[in-house]
């Protein structure tokens, strides 16, 4: 009887510890899955000789430059590991605002470099966009045909046009960078909405999410180094066209291709001489 009733209770316990045990074998296969998915899926990659940085130049053929740093809580905020922004004018006083960000590292805990594009920042700093076609224009620089994201955004009586772009991982990117823009059109129609409600907007917006599924069957790392480039110049309505001219011109001026590897090891090289300071100082 004594050996029944062992036995009935070791059938029980192990009754019972089957359903926990399936749960942490298939949890721990969905874990593995998830690891291993990326480097299987994201293999689209261009080959080190193909990849490239843009670095600025503070020295532009026929402009002055008065460097406007963006300082360190807005430097925090991007993650950033560099940046570049300031002014430049011509001999007509025509200025033109140039801005860079690069992130050599990332990880999933840090917030996209692409998440603050003009069409979320300028338009909740009191910006209006104003309907423009295009919004997409594409050029080649440094022998590399790039596609700028077009805007024109209005503050009282001035208006701006503005160009951006991004790279990750010393590409340029196979999706449009206007998954805030829907969102920034429903925001400033609807000026009495707590700026909170943005988010809201964004969580719903098909574009937003559509841009997410482009990104993902375009089977290229959404993770890794990425570079942000944002030029813009005040300019009248009815003279878009010559607003063209002159960013496009500046662009081709200002931009330097450089090798992606390189500066990716110059980086990491800083970061060694910069830990090992460190660590004598502490010594």
């Amino acid at each position: 009887m004594v050996d029944q009733h062992h036995s009935r209770n070791n059938k029980a316990s192990n009754d019972r510890l089957r359903p926990q045990w399936f749960w942490v074998v298939s949890v721990s296969l969905v874990l593995i899955g998830l690891w291993g998915f990326p480097p299987v899926w994201y293999t689209r990659s261009a080959k080190l000789g193909e990849q490239y940085w843009f670095s600025p130049s503070q020295e532009v053929e026929g402009y002055r430059f008065v460097d406007q740093p963006i300082g360190e809580a807005l430097e925090r905020q991007l993650v950033a590991d560099e940046t570049f922004n300031g002014v430049f004018t011509d001999d007509a006083w025509q200025p033109v605002l140039a801005f860079m960000a690069k992130r050599y590292s990332e990880s999933m805990n840090e917030i996209g470099l692409f998440v603050h594009t003009p069409d979320r920042c300028w338009t909740e700093g009191g910006w209006k966009i104003q309907p423009i076609e295009p919004d997409y224009v594409e050029m080649e620089l440094a022998g590399q045909p790039l596609g700028f994201e077009r805007r024109l955004f209005v503050n009282g009586n001035r208006y701006e046009l503005v160009y951006f772009l991004g790279l990750v991982g010393g590409q340029t990117l196979p999706y449009r960078l206007d998954h805030n823009l829907s969102v920034a059109m429903k925001y400033q129609l609807n000026p009495d909405v707590e700026h909170s409600s943005g988010t809201s907007y964004r969580l719903i917006d098909q574009k937003l999410w559509g841009r997410v599924f482009d990104a993902f069957k375009s089977r290229r790392p959404l993770l890794g180094p990425k570079q942000f480039v944002r030029v813009s110049t005040q300019i009248e309505p009815s003279y878009l066209e010559e607003g063209d001219q002159i960013l496009q011109k500046f662009l081709q001026k200002w931009l330097i291709r450089k090798g992606y590897k390189e500066e990716l090891a110059a980086w990491s090289a800083r970061r060694v001489d910069a830990t090992s300071s460190t660590e004598s100082s502490v010594d």
